[in-house]
């Protein structure tokens, strides 16, 4: 019997993925550990790989759908076999098209006829359920295939053209008198800007040429083309959600301090002199860490009216990728000595940037640190991840003339801002904790024992 191809499980908190693109087609031949399918969870793209040998028989959930986790997505076998009949899927749904005029009406529903009440004249029970209408989605307008064809042909859009025939159908008569209206023939327009588009369902009468005289041109469609609206990848939905909701809910309120890094900057290079690499991001995060110790109110949560302290510190990393951001954790993060730390920290930085995160190696973080030092920014402010009670926002380090002794100098200053649930944490605990950070990362003598 053919083996099933299910929807993996990859996290705790994983409810469903969308497969994003097949990397075998049917009547492939398939090897264990073959990537089957890209899929896309609410954090990251991941790779499925076969566990099985044999020929991709079939395929029955195809790219850009979106399903539970677990079910049957694939079978793979022998040719010729009988496939067995694939459980049903408990819920599909198709990623939005990226252009709005192009999705499908939706079926009506039918009202539920009404109860006849009881011959006692008792009250009908009430339905255990009641099906909610969708909100309306307009109806495209009917249209005669002679009108489809010459509004096509002149790359127009026709949803927009009132109709005047029955029950509103747009005729070719009333693409003729719109055309007249908007003065087509008075529009100028390369044919292979035509062309392309007509290629992309595009409507000339709404592009803005830039050639001689209004003329359009390639790159004109070109522009139109970008502008389309396209939908978020799952990540990005993800993201803004979760800010969004963050940012409107949590009363945020920021500390920022500059940090003199000169001497610490100093003794790195000892240390890489010496065959020890270590990052600025290393020496920020056992900074965190150590004084959140100190700290543990940062170190908590505020749930409804009551605040839930963090026992360990499971340290968040941003880390930037092309599509969005994720945020890999460094479990107990308080127990690790600084190399492991470091290590730590490198392992999962190295896996999302290649896309091998697991979900579950994204989601606990008691508390985030934001590093853009890299990105010659100055200061910035980040939004607290849910869940957290605060994060830290740290910008590059840059040589300021700055005041020593009475006296203007050069020195390395790095900014970082904390931001903090005013909830649960003070700005007198704010400032404390921020502080702490960097007493730490300006005292030299502490790094010499833990590196």
């Amino acid at each position: 019997m053919a083996d099933i191809v299910i929807m993996p499980k990859l996290g705790q908190a994983t409810e469903e993925s969308t497969i994003i693109k097949w990397h075998k087609k049917e009547g492939d031949l398939v090897k264990k550990g073959d990537v089957l399918f890209e899929m896309e969870t609410d954090k990251a793209v991941l790779e499925a790989e076969s566990f099985f040998e044999g020929t991709l028989l079939k395929i029955i959930v195809p790219e850009g759908v979106t399903v539970p986790v677990n079910p049957a997505v694939a079978f793979v076998g022998k040719p010729g076999e009988t496939l067995p009949e694939p459980p049903p899927l408990p819920t599909t749904r198709q990623t939005p098209a990226a252009s709005p005029t192009q999705q499908p009406a939706p079926t009506p529903l039918q009202a539920p006829a009404p109860t006849a009440p009881p011959p006692d004249g008792t009250p009908a029970p009430a339905k255990a359920a009641t099906q909610i209408q969708p909100p309306a989605v307009p109806q495209r307008r009917p249209i005669s295939p002679r009108a489809r064809a010459l509004a096509k042909s002149c790359a127009i859009d026709p949803s927009s053209i009132q109709g005047t025939g029955p029950n509103g159908r747009v005729t070719e008569a009333d693409v003729i008198a719109c055309l007249k209206i908007q003065g087509y023939d008075n529009i100028r327009i390369s044919p292979a800007a035509k062309n392309l588009a007509m290629l992309n369902n595009l409507d000339i009468l709404r592009i803005r040429g830039t050639g001689d005289g209004g003329r359009i041109m390639v790159q004109d469609v070109e522009r139109a083309i970008r502008e389309k609206p396209r939908p978020m990848s799952k990540m990005r939905q993800v993201i803004a959600r979760r800010l969004t909701e963050s940012f409107t809910t949590i009363p945020h309120f920021y500390v920022t301090v500059s940090a003199d890094m000169t001497d610490l900057m100093a003794y790195r290079k000892e240390l890489k002199d010496r065959g020890k690499s270590y990052t600025v991001t290393d020496f920020i995060l056992e900074a965190v860490v150590l004084s959140l110790l100190e700290f543990p109110s940062v170190n908590s949560v505020a749930e409804g009216t009551n605040v839930r302290w963090r026992g360990s510190v499971d340290l968040g990393v941003a880390v930037s990728l092309e599509d969005g951001l994720v945020v890999p954790v460094i479990r107990n993060a308080d127990s690790l000595s600084m190399p492991e730390l470091r290590d730590a920290a490198r392992v999962l930085t190295e896996k999302a940037r290649s896309g091998k995160l697991l979900p579950d190696e994204m989601t606990g973080s008691s508390f985030t640190v934001s590093n853009m030092g890299m990105m010659n920014v100055e200061n910035f402010h980040a939004i607290i991840n849910p869940g957290e009670g605060a994060i830290l926002a740290v910008a590059s380090a840059i040589e300021t003339a700055v005041v020593r002794d009475g006296k203007i100098t050069a020195r390395t200053m790095m900014k970082m801002t904390l931001s903090a649930d005013h909830r649960i944490v003070d700005g007198a605990v704010g400032a404390a904790f921020i502080n702490a950070i960097r007493s730490k990362l300006e005292d030299v003598e502490l790094w010499k024992p833990l590196t």
